[in-house]
């Protein structure tokens, strides 16, 4: 809601594009995949007027499309820079404030599906993907709005993990593209909060202490640890953890995502930022732990 009323007019025609409900083009999932957003930009405005074409008929079918959509569909250039610019504008003015917690939360889970593929393979990976995913061999079974079968003969399917997907996992309606399946990564704990100076400095001046600055190197270490596994390393509590753990996570320092009932904790950029800037000297090594309460 904040973001729909702070947006710039020059962004409003996005939300003719992505409808909160229903189809949205093709093209606005570039093939390419990247969380950089000039780069994702650019893509979209590279998009072939074939594909715009067949993308903006399926979206007339679904809604009544605003004149300007005539000029996108046709390929105009004009209509591309425009759209261009409304998604740089929108993404400075709406994700840019919440950007590093967003890309943290992907890159957690992009650690878990690693983790998956390592401990178990295909199989551990597919199967612990979403709720509503199920991997029966060689089938991958989605609970989907509409049926719809996809056969990849042959090609590879790209996982694309999604801060803002709701729901179930969604697959492109062109089946002649590159398989993509995008499913949600919102299990993280925390809500999205902008960085401010009024919460930022707070949150990070509850750091100092040489049992959190070991609980974020053990994280680090760890990839995605649990709250046992931290509480083991340090011999401290697991509640002890569980409370340098939030504060971490309070300042951005890391990512806390959930998979069933236990607790993940994985760095973020901001976090991998401060421990390089330490490497040298206060976190070369592990430091040692206290067994007293948090500080």
């Amino acid at each position: 809601m904040r973001a729909r009323t702070s947006m710039e007019a020059a962004s409003k025609p996005l939300l003719h594009l992505a409808p909160p409900r229903g189809y949205s083009p093709d093209f606005l999932t570039p093939a390419e995949g990247t969380t950089d957003s000039l780069e994702a930009a650019e893509a979209i405005e590279s998009t072939s007027r074939v594909r715009l074409r067949s993308d903006m008929a399926a979206l007339g079918q679904q809604q009544k499309l605003p004149w300007w959509a005539v000029d996108l569909a046709a390929g105009r250039p004009a209509a591309l820079r425009g759209l261009g610019t409304a998604l740089r504008r929108y993404h400075r003015r709406a994700l840019h404030p919440y950007w590093t917690q967003i890309t943290a939360a992907v890159s957690a889970e992009l650690g878990l599906r690693a983790q998956s593929f390592l401990v178990g393979g295909t199989e551990m990976l597919l199967s612990t993907l979403h709720p509503t995913v199920h991997w029966r061999a060689p089938v991958l079974q989605i609970a989907y709005p509409r049926d719809q079968d996809l056969y990849l003969e042959g090609r590879g399917l790209r996982l694309v993990p999604a801060y803002f997907c709701r729901g179930a996992p969604i697959a492109l309606r062109d089946t002649s593209l590159s398989p993509v399946l995008v499913y949600p990564a919102t299990r993280g704990i925390a809500s999205l909060q902008p960085l401010s100076p009024v919460t930022g400095p707070d949150a990070l001046g509850r750091l100092l202490g040489r049992t959190r600055a070991a609980t974020l190197f053990t994280i680090a270490r760890s990839e995605n640890a649990t709250g046992s596994e931290i509480a083991r390393q340090l011999s401290i509590s697991p509640a002890s953890a569980s409370e340098h753990a939030t504060v971490l996570r309070d300042a951005g320092l890391i990512q806390s995502t959930r998979v069933r009932n236990t607790i993940h904790h994985a760095l973020t950029p901001l976090g991998a930022n401060l421990l390089e800037g330490r490497a040298a000297t206060t976190m070369a090594a592990p430091l040692p732990a206290q067994t007293t309460g948090c500080r």
